[in-house]
């Protein structure tokens, strides 16, 4: 179980503003092992925590590089694993590593998503001139990924071709790949910002809710905090363990597989025996392209025990 919470505007009003505030939460198996975030890749232009369980080595969870390409991934809660499928990390680190823009890797990875187990896969390319663009693609819901809604855009609600309510940001004709969408079908909402846990994107997890309303109030804060505040503020958000309960939607979507640990898996941070929320990640990229990365990593498998660590760069492209 991980969860993701993000908001991007890619052109803000205010000098203050940011263009993208990100925060997330690794939840893995204590033992399971991995490499603190650092630089790494060609001219160590990729920052992100890797992991080093035997035969998924290189693979990662999330990540951003100084071109201003950024992937995260979650997997999608499933009863059953197929434990000859790929493994999902590589899915970041490959985007993180290529000249292939969002859309069209996601494009190449939904005509792959067969190959994995469930996930959902959040690429980005930040471009202070070109302006940022953020997609998704989750290989258990629709077969296109889809372009995000920055805040401040147009957006519609297409709740019967999605359920989780995904808003697609409108450009006119309001046609899309499957055809036209009747307007009936629209509810015209304000975008920019995005939760994602282990269901497809925007899906109303109770949790999700939640988490995302206590992320949505750190943000509306955030031109008037100092960064440091702002962090703080967020990595508390993450470490939030109250259990929201009852949830039908995970209950029905985990089946017996989550049923003994629902009360735990059903909280912001996951805390059970062994396995739980081992790293927080706070990512903030202001209006000029400056890159704050601060990740919060659980030592020596003891939930008592953490080390925080913060990378800045700017952005090169």
């Amino acid at each position: 179980m991980c969860i993701i919470f993000f908001k991007f505007d890619p052109r803000p009003v205010s000098k203050n503003a940011y263009r993208l505030i990100l925060a997330a939460n690794r939840d893995e198996f204590y033992h399971r092992p991995s490499k603190l975030a650092d630089f790494w890749g060609n001219n160590n232009e990729v920052l992100s925590g890797l992991d080093m369980e035997e035969g998924k080595e290189g693979g990662t969870w999330l990540g951003i590089s100084t071109r201003g390409k950024l992937a995260a991934l979650t997997n999608y809660l499933q009863p059953r694993q197929d434990r000859d499928a790929r493994g999902r990390g590589e899915l970041v680190t490959h985007f993180l590593t290529t000249d292939m823009d969002s859309l069209s890797y996601l494009k190449k990875v939904s005509a792959e998503g067969h190959l994995y187990n469930g996930f959902n896969l959040i690429a980005a390319d930040l471009s202070t001139e070109k302006g940022d663009v953020v997609c998704y693609y989750g290989n258990r819901g629709e077969p296109e990924p889809v372009v995000l809604a920055p805040a401040g855009s147009l957006t519609a609600d297409i709740s019967s071709t999605y359920p989780s309510g995904l808003r697609l940001l409108i450009l006119p004709p309001l046609t899309f790949s499957g055809g036209s969408i009747p307007c009936s079908f629209f509810q015209l909402r304000d975008g920019g910002t995005y939760g994602l846990s282990n269901a497809l994107l925007e899906t109303p997890w109770r949790k999700l809710c939640f988490g995302k309303q206590l992320f949505l109030e750190a943000v509306e804060r955030s031109q008037e905090l100092p960064k440091d505040a702002l962090i703080a503020q967020l990595l508390h958000v993450l470490n939030n363990d109250e259990a929201q309960l009852p949830d039908p939607a995970i209950e029905d979507q985990g089946r017996e597989y989550v049923q003994p640990f629902l009360s735990k898996y059903a909280a912001v941070c996951v805390r059970c025996p062994g396995y739980g929320t081992r790293t927080n990640t706070v990512i903030l990229v202001d209006a000029d392209g400056h890159v704050t990365f601060t990740e919060r990593s659980m030592l020596d498998k003891d939930p008592s025990c953490w080390e925080t660590s913060t990378h800045e760069f700017k952005l090169q492209s």
